[in-house]
């Protein structure tokens, strides 16, 4: 009985020690960041350069600002979307002082500013709407006799200079400053359109928002580098010190990846520098994260299966 036991019990012993090997290392690493087409170009960088190239890559759900961190020491090697303006401090110390980031040519044209849902827009026209406590009351959904926007999510970079405009504009005073993550809301951008509540939020394209309901762009002084006046992130008073009393600039963003690692894996960084999504494509990933709730891995492998010519294209010397 005992020697039966023995071969009985030699399978879950032999299964217990495989599974605490540890896992392979992955050849490379791509950060995630915490919106829908980030991660859906993430991890369709992911799908294509397995494809393409037979390496192991691992996507890590990252910050814009950490990945920046990452790309210096090696603990990622590529990051999906750079934001510019947002991050042209960071681009400035990486990529123009230190040399350790390149960012792919291609380009994404963007924009951002300030929405309104279909029931806002009526009294929302411009910024300066914004600064009369008399109108803000409608946007008053907990009943404290305050209107709420909402200003982005806690760990975007965006959300701080949308504190600093709401600060120079001067809505932050008759305006609470909400800030949670994109999912929630959007949700709440769903549920104020269906129930014909006034909204006032920021928002920024490509975006799927603008596929689903009718949302009005709020009307703001055009552009004025001289106007637009922000510290360093890196200052922890970077807020309090900035003032921003204009629209965004233009935006748009790009690829970026490790200097290094363009060094060690010149033909991926060749694939990176391929890859040429659309504003189309972009706002189709964010719809199919953001709304049809797809997981990005698997999504992304459709999307692959779908354009796997062009991807094969990217692939090639």
């Amino acid at each position: 009985m005992k020697r039966n036991a023995s071969r009985l019990l030699a399978p879950a012993v032999l299964a217990g020690l495989l599974a605490a090997q540890p896992a392979q290392a992955a050849d490379l690493a791509i950060s995630a960041p915490n919106w829908p087409s980030g991660q859906a170009t993430a991890n369709i960088l992911k799908v294509g350069i397995e494809k393409d190239f037979g390496l192991q890559v691992e996507v890590k759900p990252m910050g814009t600002m950490n990945s920046f961190v990452g790309l210096e020491t090696g603990a990622v090697d590529i990051q999906p979307e750079i934001w510019r303006p947002n991050f042209d401090d960071l681009v400035k110390k990486y990529v123009d002082g230190k040399g350790a980031v390149k960012l792919a040519d291609h380009r994404i044209t963007a924009w951002q500013g300030l929405c309104a849902t279909p029931a806002a827009a009526a009294t929302f026209k411009s910024v300066t709407d914004l600064g009369d406590p008399e109108k803000t009351k409608v946007l008053d959904t907990d009943g404290d006799g305050q209107g709420e926007i909402w200003i982005g999510a806690p760990t975007w970079l965006s959300t701080g200079i949308e504190r600093v405009r709401a600060r120079s504009y001067g809505y932050e005073k008759n305006l609470s400053l909400v800030e949670v993550e994109e999912d929630v809301a959007m949700a709440a951008v769903d549920a104020a359109v269906a129930t014909d509540q006034p909204m006032v939020f920021y928002c920024y394209a490509p975006h799927h928002v603008f596929e689903l309901h009718d949302i009005e762009r709020l009307e703001e002084p055009a552009h004025d580098p001289a106007k637009w006046n922000l510290v360093s992130a890196q200052d922890p008073l970077w807020i309090s010190k900035s003032n921003a009393t204009t629209a965004w600039d233009a935006a748009h963003f790009q690829i970026g990846y490790a200097t290094a690692f363009a060094k060690e894996r010149p033909e991926v960084a060749q694939f990176l520098e391929k890859v040429d999504f659309t504003p189309e494509e972009v706002t189709q990933m964010s719809y199919a994260l953001g709304v049809e709730r797809q997981e990005p891995l698997e999504y992304a492998r459709k999307w692959v299966e779908q354009n796997a010519a062009r991807v094969e294209g990217w692939g090639k010397p």
